[in-house]
């Protein structure tokens, strides 16, 4: 079925004899007179157009989840932002989010797997007076990677919706290369793999030195793709390219070119496959990773807080029927179809026009000269037909052409037909709409247009993006080490302290396009909450106002905790008011007071207060 929709998407569903012919010459010989039967274009632009709404919705955001807390853990939550934009930006979260999205108007399924990975990236320290020694570079942190859903696996007794919860077992297989196979059991702790060498020298079953069936799946869809779709995962042998032969000692690992990399997430109960680990009749999940359909490289139990299956399945149209569910490609199909067939009704329409049709006597024209492509050739007789009526040699058939009008009209019928199953509009998909609206009217329309993809946005979040957030920050605050990093919105470095971090749990809430900071922090009540304190001295005498507002502004962006003035400067500034008061007012009741006879300034000092931090508090007077 993904085969079918990605075929209707791409428009390849074409294989008559007409329409091969015409692309041959189209391409090959460069006839632009031959007709097409073109596909006329109605999944690819729902689907498109569903996919732009979400990701309008959930990755313009920077960063894409954002982070706010209480006021006493401000700080760890801008921490705690740093950190995801930081991992965003390594993994192309974006990126994967897209593909995903478009997977699942597709099929109506996308899966994501969230994991706490570690890069290993060796590098090479110069000490002076010293030989270069090697050393591991590792960065820690989470990765989102959209999973193809061609070579998925997961647990099919359960909704997609709960595979990460209920689900007994979820994966997916893909390629790798040697070297990337490589680094990748370089990054896991070395106790954690086994049977290497016999992984490395596995033959992979999709190769050309074994028959055997491959579980790694591309579909053949498009026919002038850049790369053969046979040839896709051809490799060149570059040890015979350079004429190296493989060692045959011991110790050498003969390698293949391409590895098959299955990595599977499971519930299981350790006592049934006799491993003897603490609690081995607790579930528990384990992860892992074969190669070649062959060897087990990697069992490792899953330690992580959240206790999901690290693959999020999603399903963009949940009616309650489960897998009988249709997306909006599979919806949007039988309308292009209806359009496409309409439309080819007036190519063949054009075709007989062009090409006429007629009845011919054989023994006098030969069949080669009346389908001649020349529109210009002279067509000769045979001498049979010398000294006979030439209008008895060829008989044209009259053509009258009088249902491509309707046709056209109503292959526009049927598109919209698609918009309405789909709750879209061609103001939505970039396309002009005639008609006189003023602003607030076209404001109208396209908001309850987006209704259902308002909707469908509520539904990703709560079926994919909310556990996503709880990984993310589940898998922060367990394994997060130390560290420095910058925070690109405000340019300034931030300290990350695990600690902090861990303490600080129970009041982070992450945010993302649906459900941004400003309604999880009333941002609009806030503001106007201020507005009321500035004009109503009684309220503002009964909160504190300066760190209400810091704190306002950091959830904005601007900390300005480094501005606040510390209790003893305020209450030495109080002090310095109400001694200049007291002056005025005595000055002014005799001008000829000496300076001896006024009250003593309040200094800085009396108050534990130093106006100078970067050198000695003063006795300077005012």
């Amino acid at each position: 079925m993904m085969e079918i929709i990605d075929r209707q998407y791409l428009r390849e569903v074409d294989f008559t004899k007409e329409e091969q012919r015409a692309k041959t010459r189209n391409l090959h010989q460069y006839d632009p007179t031959k007709l097409r039967n073109p596909i006329i274009p109605v999944v690819m632009p729902q689907v498109e157009t569903a996919v732009s709404y979400q990701a309008s919705v959930f990755l313009t955001g920077i960063p894409i989840f954002g982070v706010v807390a209480a006021p006493a853990f401000i700080d760890q939550a801008l921490a705690l932002e740093a950190i995801i934009a930081d991992q965003s930006i390594r993994g192309s979260w974006i990126r994967n989010f897209m593909l995903a999205f478009r997977d699942g108007f597709k099929y109506n399924l996308f899966a994501l797997e969230v994991a706490w990975e570690s890069i290993t990236t060796p590098l090479i320290e110069t000490v002076i007076g010293a030989e270069g020694k090697a050393r591991a570079d590792i960065w820690q942190g989470n990765v989102i990677r959209r999973r193809d859903p061609y070579n998925l696996i997961w647990d099919t007794r359960y909704n997609l919706p709960e595979v990460h919860t209920r689900g007994e077992f979820a994966g997916y297989v893909d390629i790798v290369s040697r070297t990337e196979l490589k680094q990748y059991v370089e990054s896991i702790p070395i106790k954690q793999v086994q049977n290497l060498k016999a992984a490395f020298e596995s033959v992979w079953a999709g190769g050309t030195n074994s028959s055997g069936y491959s579980g790694y799946y591309i579909p053949p869809l498009n026919p002038d793709a850049l790369v053969e779709n046979d040839s896709y995962l051809k490799t060149t042998d570059w040890m015979a390219w350079a004429q190296l032969s493989q060692s045959t000692t011991p110790n050498k690992i003969n390698y293949s070119n391409v590895y098959e990399r299955a990595v599977l997430y499971g519930r299981i109960i350790p006592s049934d496959f006799g491993l003897r680990v603490p609690q081995p009749n607790t579930p528990q999940i384990w992860k892992f990773v074969i190669i070649n359909r062959q060897v087990l490289i990697v069992a490792q139990r899953m330690t992580n807080a959240h206790n999901y299956l690290p693959i999020i399945f999603g399903q963009p149209s949940e009616n309650g029927l489960g897998y009988q569910d249709k997306s909006i490609a599979s919806n949007a199909t039988p309308y292009q179809n209806v359009a496409t067939s309409l439309m080819t009704a007036n190519m063949a329409a054009r075709r007989r026009a062009v090409s006429d049709r007629g009845i011919y006597d054989p023994s006098r024209v030969a069949a080669s000269d009346i389908n001649s492509d020349n529109p210009a050739a002279k067509i000769p007789v045979r001498p049979a037909a010398y000294g006979q009526p030439l209008s008895e040699v060829y008989f044209s058939i009259p053509f009258k052409d009088d249902q491509s009008v309707n046709n056209t009209a109503e292959m526009q019928l049927v598109m919209q037909m698609a918009d309405y199953a789909n709750g879209q509009n061609r103001a939505k998909q970039g396309q002009f709409t005639k008609g006189n609206r003023t602003k607030f009217e076209f404001q109208d329309i396209m908001g309850n247009a987006s209704a259902r993809d308002q909707m469908t946005a509520m539904l990703i979040e709560d079926q994919t993006m909310s556990p996503i957030k709880e990984i993310l920050k589940i898998n922060i605050l367990q394994y997060q080490p130390q560290s420095t990093l910058l925070d690109r919105n405000k340019k300034t470095l931030i300290e990350v302290d695990p600690v902090k971090l861990r303490q600080a749990v129970m009041a982070f809430k992450v945010s993302d396009g649906l459900v941004p900071a400003e309604k999880i922090i009333s941002g609009e009540e806030f503001a106007v909450a201020l507005q009321a304190i500035g004009s109503s001295p009684q309220i503002g005498s009964a909160y504190n106002i300066a760190p209400m507002f810091s704190y306002l502004m950091k959830t904005r962006g601007a900390d300005l905790t480094p501005f606040e003035k510390p209790p003893e400067q305020i209450m030495y500034e109080q002090a310095l008011a109400a001694w200049q008061n007291t002056v005025q007012m005595l000055l002014k009741q005799n001008s000829q007071l000496q300076q001896n006879q006024l009250p003593p300034q309040p200094l800085p000092q009396n108050f534990n207060y130093n106006p100078n931090p970067n050198g000695n508090a003063t006795n300077q007077q005012v």
